[in-house]
């Protein structure tokens, strides 16, 4: 299998990795890839479902295989090239004897649940960066840990390719697009919103902890101020500024038990919600962060409804002012 040709004056290229099975958050990357390319560049679409990244009883024999759409929407999205290879083309001489190892951070969260999986994943990107040699390649955050895998790999290897995240995609109930939602029944994807239900409390916790930390910056509570708010019948206001003033900024043990309340409401749900982890990490390595962290952190969830296993997240950031707001709908998945 021969990679597109690339001359000494190429144009710029992105591509897109893809497992098939295409939704709008895959043309949401594609389009995004048109972007930073511009239109005299060049935007490939990969669609290869990898056997290296499914794990004993996994669903790599039931994942949707819809080449024909795909291709049409890729299309339609701005892709000029969609490479589409089998499994003995990518791995001619049988599996591979050599992989790449997604190392500590490959062993957590994910790859604790899936074990091999990423480093199957990162073997199989590996090769398609080698194949389709872009400039930029295009991921969705939706896949959070993935997302931080593979930009670790093109830094410790010098890949010299430009990784970029694109925000994950939702349907307009907030539940995050991914090629498994067509494997849940009506009633499954009512218990399904629970993911995204429970990392929006826990958005909107981590939001009113910040907001009040903020309040707290800028109203010291001294004695004298309080008696000077209480005057103006603000004394709540001095109380609550004074309490978040004596804990950690953000307090991320209050967003896991936010979002820990209502994914626990929806173990009792008709399917039932069975979950596998709910974690709040800093994103550079996937470890959890303590009660002390300020910085950026990932809140990252995955559970199984029925027979079909999802994961979803929200990036958050400890330590600045945040806002309140409703599902995220711009952006992409993967």
């Amino acid at each position: 299998m021969d990679a597109p040709a690339r001359g000494p004056a190429a144009p710029r290229r992105a591509v897109v990795m893809t497992m098939g099975a295409l939704h709008e958050g895959h043309a949401t990357l594609i389009r995004t890839a048109r972007e930073r390319v511009g239109p005299g560049g060049e935007v490939v679409v990969t669609v290869f479902v990898n056997p290296l990244q499914f794990g004993a009883g996994e669903d790599l024999d039931r994942y949707p295989r819809t080449l024909d759409a795909d291709v049409e929407l890729a299309g339609r999205a701005g892709a000029d090239i969609v490479l589409a290879p089998s499994a003995d083309e990518v791995y001619p001489g049988g599996a591979p004897q050599v992989r790449v190892s997604a190392g500590p951070m490959g062993e957590r969260l994910e790859g604790a649940s899936r074990p091999g999986h990423f480093d199957g994943m990162l073997t199989v990107v590996a090769k398609l960066l080698h194949l389709t040699r872009p400039d930029v390649a295009l991921y969705g955050q939706k896949d959070a840990q993935q997302l931080a895998l593979i930009r670790r790999m093109s830094r410790d290897l010098n890949f010299g390719v430009e990784i970029v995240g694109v925000p994950t995609v939702r349907e307009a109930d907030g539940l995050a697009m991914s090629s498994r939602n067509r494997y849940l029944s009506p009633a499954e994807r009512r218990t399904a919103l629970s993911l995204s239900q429970a990392l929006f409390a826990g958005r909107d916790r981590h939001a009113a902890q910040e907001a009040l930390r903020a309040r707290a910056e800028l109203a010291p509570a001294t004695h004298a101020r309080a008696e000077a708010l209480g005057a103006l019948g603000e004394s709540r206001a001095a109380a609550d500024a004074h309490a978040v003033a004596q804990v950690a900024p953000g307090a991320p043990a209050a967003v896991r038990a936010a979002a820990g309340i209502v994914l626990d409401a929806a173990t009792r749900l008709r399917p039932p919600l069975t979950l596998d982890y709910l974690a709040l990490v800093d994103p550079s390595d996937f470890t959890e962060v303590p009660d002390t962290y300020t910085g950026d952190a990932v809140l990252t969830v995955a559970a199984r409804v029925g027979t079909t296993r999802l994961i979803d997240n929200l990036p958050l950031t400890f330590g600045t002012p945040a806002s309140f707001g409703g599902p995220d709908t711009q952006g992409a998945a993967s």
